[in-house]
């Protein structure tokens, strides 16, 4: 076999490598299962790891990825009553809101939207850069005269 075949052997067997990992690598909050498991479990509040770190080739941990703060909407309130999201400044922060109906979510001072419909959560990920204490809101129990709050970010200094 002459160099450049070994070459192109080598390169092919990196590339196969790296497809497998993709397809293989464990799911992030968009898994099937876990959405599936939300809806169909009572659900509350939880904050979760979202996802297990692995090794790197130096044998460093890389860091961790941020939690999983998950707050559900049945019927327009929060399963459980409004939740509390503690942050410290500069940390990722990732909220997922389930809900049964449609419904807009309105994080306040960072002026961050996300729109929730059964089998599709709204998404609010960010970097806590504002300190203070800001309400999470739900725009449709608003505007029908119920309590819109669902939770509040509190972002601790660093």
């Amino acid at each position: 076999m002459s160099r450049n075949q070994r070459i192109a052997l080598v390169v092919a067997a990196l590339a196969v490598a790296v497809v497998a990992f993709v397809i293989a690598r464990p799911g992030d909050d968009d898994d099937d299962g876990e959405e599936r498991a939300a809806q169909t479990t009572p659900a509350e509040t939880r904050t979760e790891p979202a996802g297990e770190r692995a090794r790197t080739e130096t044998g460093a941990e890389p860091p961790p990825r941020p939690e999983i703060t998950r707050i559900r909407l049945r019927g327009g309130t929060v399963v459980g009553g409004p939740r509390r999201v503690q942050a410290t400044k500069g940390d990722t922060v990732r909220i997922v809101v389930n809900a049964d109906a449609p419904d807009q979510i309105h994080l306040h001072g960072y002026d961050l939207y996300g729109d929730a419909a059964p089998g599709r959560p709204a998404r609010l990920v960010f970097r806590a850069d504002i300190e203070g204490i800001f309400e999470i809101e739900s725009h449709v129990a608003e505007d029908a005269g119920k309590d819109p709050l669902i939770g509040r970010l509190v972002v601790e200094p660093a």
